[in-house]
Order: C-alpha cells, then structure tokens, then sequence
C-alpha cells in the first residue's frame, strides 16, 4: 500500500478557509476508485510551526498514486488549493 500525505498552510488560518478545504478535498471520496482511504484533519494546535491542514489518502499501488495526481477531479481540487494560496509539503510511502 502507498500512503499519500499533504500538510496544508494557509496565509490567513481562517477557519472559514480550512473548512472549505476540508469539504473540497472530501468531494473526492467515493469519486476515485484508486482512492482506498481519504482522510482530513483540521489543525487545532496554536504552535507557530503546526500547519492547518492534513490529507491522508492510501492507494495500492505507486501508479495509483500517479493515476491520482493527474485525475481531473483531483485537479479541480488542486486549483481550489491554489486559489486559497496555501504551501503544501508532502510524504508519499510505501507500507
């Protein structure tokens, strides 16, 4: 199995913002059948170094994970991010 996770920052750690991310990025489960769990955590922690939003997907194999990256659906949700202006850091894994 491969693990995909994404911490999200946003600029201006709105709530209004993290929620809108949350519900976009989980408009995906049940869409993508290579998706094998979708995940999303909002932050509650107040510590400078924390980020604002965790993304924890699983996939079976690494081409899943690569079938996933370019899916329109997932790009569409991609471009949502990007419209938010959020820095992203990622850990992809294989367990």
């Amino acid at each position: 199995m491969i693990r995909h996770i994404v911490f999200f920052k946003l600029p201006d750690n709105s709530e209004t913002n993290k929620q809108a991310m949350r519900d976009r990025i989980m408009s995906m489960q049940g869409k993508l059948d290579i998706v094998k769990h979708l995940e999303v955590g909002l932050n509650f922690s107040p510590e400078e170094r924390a980020f604002d939003v965790a993304l924890i997907s699983d996939f079976e194999t690494k081409e899943d994970l690569s079938t996933y990256a370019t899916h329109p659906i997932h790009l569409e949700v991609v471009a949502f991010i990007k419209s938010l202006n959020a820095l992203s850091k990622v850990v992809d894994y294989e367990y």
